[in-house]
Formats: C-alpha cells, structure tokens, sequence
C-alpha cells in the first residue's frame, strides 16, 4: 500500500510525463524478464557439452564428437551438426555463417526498445521539468506583488519529479542492455569460433609473428 500511495504521489505531482514514464518502466521489466528467460533457455553462455564435442572433433575423433553433440542443449548445436553432417559442401561456411547470425539476431530482439527507452526516459523528464518550471513562473507571474519565495521553491522541486523518474528509469535500463550486449558479443565470437573449428579442424593457429620477427632481425645482423 505504500509503494501504491507514492506512485499515486508522482503521478500527481509529475503529471503525464510521468505516467508515460512508469509505463516505460513496466515495459522494460517486462522486455528483460523476457530476455533472461530466452537467453536461459537457449543455454546462453552454457556451452561446456558443445565445446567438449568440439575439442573431439578438432582432435579427429567424430564419433565422440557427435555423440556429445547430441546431448548439447546450446541454440548453437544444430547449426554445428549440420556443419559435421556436411564439412566438404560448397560454401556451406556462408551459408551456417548466415543460420548463426539468424540465431543471435533471435537473441538480440528487444535491444532496439531497451536502447529507445534509455534515450527518451532522460528526454521526457527533461520535458516534463520545462513544463513544470514554466508552470512554476506562470503562478509566480499572477501572484503579481504578493510574491512567496516558498511558492516558487515547491514549483521548482515538483518540476525537478519528472527529471528524476526520467534518470531512474534510463540508468537501470543502460544498465540491463549493455549487460545483454556484452552476452551477445561474446556468443558472436563463441559461433565464429564453433563453425571454423569444425570447418577446419585440426588447424592450430601459432601465435609466432612475435617470436620470429626478432629472430629475423638478429640473422640479418
């Protein structure tokens, strides 16, 4: 009841902007309970089976390599098992680079409207302030010479609500969304890495560009 009697208080002290505002709010709790549910179900981040089989695949033995595929839950799984299936086709890496990328824009649906609501929030209570403050002096003008400092001082704090609700509904979402960018990013690199493994396997890259060159240049002297 409490909580409920306060938000009755913003709202009438804060107006429209800050109904739109709340409604914001709710909306983005909302979008990122949704997210935490997909990002769960689709084994974000989970990927401890889908890398084993990996590493089997990578050392040549396939049969392991399938046999824990299939236990894999990860979204990823059956964008690897068709690269398993077949390695040899042309241009398949276009092709499962393509199903991957489908896969993560999946994950990333909702980001649009998390990014648009910790824009605006800030902008609509900037709004929200000018409109309070013009009110604000509007009063203060028919009070003529009859003039309360106090009267001014409680416009401004009411048009500052709006301002305030603005920034607590903007942090926590910028918050929330660059959590969820960084998850993406790091899936991105995670199907890269899935899909050549098994398109090339057994390739080991050797990080030597920077043991050879001073080796070069000592022969040369």
């Amino acid at each position: 009841m409490n909580v409920l009697n306060s938000l009755r208080e913003i709202l009438a002290l804060g107006g429209p902007v800050v109904a739109v505002l709340i409604f914001m709010s709710v909306l983005t709790v909302a979008v990122t309970l949704y997210k935490l549910w997909q990002f769960a179900a689709c084994g974000v981040g989970r990927h401890r089976v889908l890398s084993q089989a990996l590493q089997d695949w990578d050392t040549g033995d396939r049969s392991s390599a399938r046999e824990r595929l299939s236990k894999s839950s990860s979204y990823l799984a059956p964008i690897v098992a068709a690269a398993m299936d077949a390695p040899d086709t042309p241009n398949l890496d276009n092709r499962l680079d393509a199903e991957a990328g489908l896969a993560l824009a999946g994950l990333e649906r909702g980001f649009r409207l998390l990014d648009t609501v910790a824009q605006l929030a800030p902008l609509l209570g900037l709004f929200g302030t000018v409109l309070g403050m013009i009110d604000a002096f509007q009063s203060l003008q028919t009070a003529g010479a009859s003039v309360d400092p106090s009267l001014l001082a409680g416009g401004i704090w009411v048009a500052l609500v709006t301002t305030a609700v603005g920034l607590a509904v903007a942090m926590p979402t910028s918050m929330v969304l660059s959590w969820f960018e960084s998850r993406t990013a790091r899936e991105r690199v995670f199907a890269d890495k899935a899909l050549r493994t098994v398109l090339v396997p057994g390739q080991p890259i050797h990080e030597t560009v920077g043991v050879n060159q001073p080796m070069a240049a000592h022969g040369h002297a």
